[in-house]
């Protein structure tokens, strides 16, 4: 089977991502990367490299030439126009080679010339200022998936590691939003994305998922909250019906040791910090997030463009190293 080959979107030019991405292709070796090109400016990211006294030639590819490439290039696909931005400080200026980034890589991985997607980190308030319309990253890719097909794509997001693997099943909303927010539709929906995903792109032949309550002790039979009972039950029975394995409504807190851990392949968390927070102090450098739910394989470092510390050689490529060989065996697959 021929090696394939990825495609890195630009991200925030003003955050670590483009520097991540050079950093990435010098531990190519180290690291038994495979191919991936970066879509972005080639001058922009060779003024980075020499500004960072890194020894990374930059190549002007197309798909095809990125295997042979990569080992002693760094294949970038150009964008329309150029690019430029000072380190650390974002700009609506930069938007547009931002989204041409993350819109031409979906294009060429839907037509079939990548196997998959790793997306380096954007600013969405950045993206605001010069009229972006969707809530996030994901929903984005999502709209793009959809676009001409017809088909409209649930995404689902996971953060995954090797010791555990968390969804969110209510994300980028405010905690006093997620009771109405949660309903036992959407969960049914959640966990079957989920159970399939982890079928067909991680090879689970039948996946075990724990679901967490949404109150403490998962509402402790109706004396902290009737959600487990009234919301969180009558989907576990739906999915168990449909011969998915599930635990739950567990308790948050009890969730997420090594014990419990062994117990499931991954846990579906009632909100954001439910899920994040855990994962994120078992596998800080090494999680990665990944999007359940679109017809293409798309990845991503689990942190933000982290603007305080852009331009200062300083940033920790491990996440984006695991996205890159996360999305290589997804793509596989």
């Amino acid at each position: 089977m021929n090696q394939p080959s990825l495609l890195l979107t630009q991200g925030d030019p003003a955050g670590i991502g483009p520097e991540l991405a050079l950093k990435a292709w010098m531990l190519r070796k180290e690291q038994a990367l495979p191919p991936f090109a970066v879509l972005s400016d080639p001058a922009f990211l060779e003024r980075l490299a020499q500004n960072q006294g890194w020894d990374v030639p930059i190549r002007t590819v197309e798909t095809a030439q990125i295997p042979g490439t990569f080992s002693k290039s760094l294949p970038v696909i150009p964008l329309s126009g150029p690019v430029s931005a000072q380190a650390g400080q974002p700009a609506a200026g930069a938007a547009a080679s931002v989204v041409e980034s993350i819109e031409t890589a979906v294009r060429l991985v839907q037509d079939g010339a990548a196997s998959a997607l790793v997306t380096n980190p954007i600013a969405k308030h950045v993206l605001y200022e010069a009229g972006f319309r969707h809530p996030g990253h994901t929903e984005f890719l999502a709209a793009l998936a959809s676009k001409g097909g017809g088909e409209t794509y649930h995404p689902v997001m996971m953060l995954w590691s090797e010791q555990l693997a968390v969804v969110p099943v209510t994300v980028h909303i405010p905690l006093a939003d997620v009771p109405a927010a949660l309903t036992t539709e959407l969960i049914v929906r959640t966990g079957r994305i989920v159970a399939r995903e982890l079928r067909k792109r991680f090879g689970i032949a039948k996946p075990r998922l724990a679901l967490a309550g949404l109150n403490p002790h998962a509402g402790e039979n109706g004396a902290m909250g009737t959600e487990e009972a009234n919301v969180i039950v009558p989907a576990i029975d739906i999915l168990r019906a449909e011969g998915i394995e599930m635990a739950g409504p567990l308790p948050a807190d009890t969730m997420f040791h090594a014990r419990a851990r062994s117990r499931y392949d991954a846990a579906l968390a009632m909100y954001h910090d439910q899920a994040l927070i855990p994962i994120k102090t078992i596998a800080f450098d090494e999680a990665v997030n990944v999007t359940l739910g679109l017809p293409f394989v798309r990845t991503s470092p689990d942190h933000g463009t982290a603007f305080d510390i852009a331009g200062k050689g300083i940033a920790r490529p491990d996440s984006l190293i695991a996205a890159i060989k996360l999305a290589a065996r997804l793509g596989a697959s």
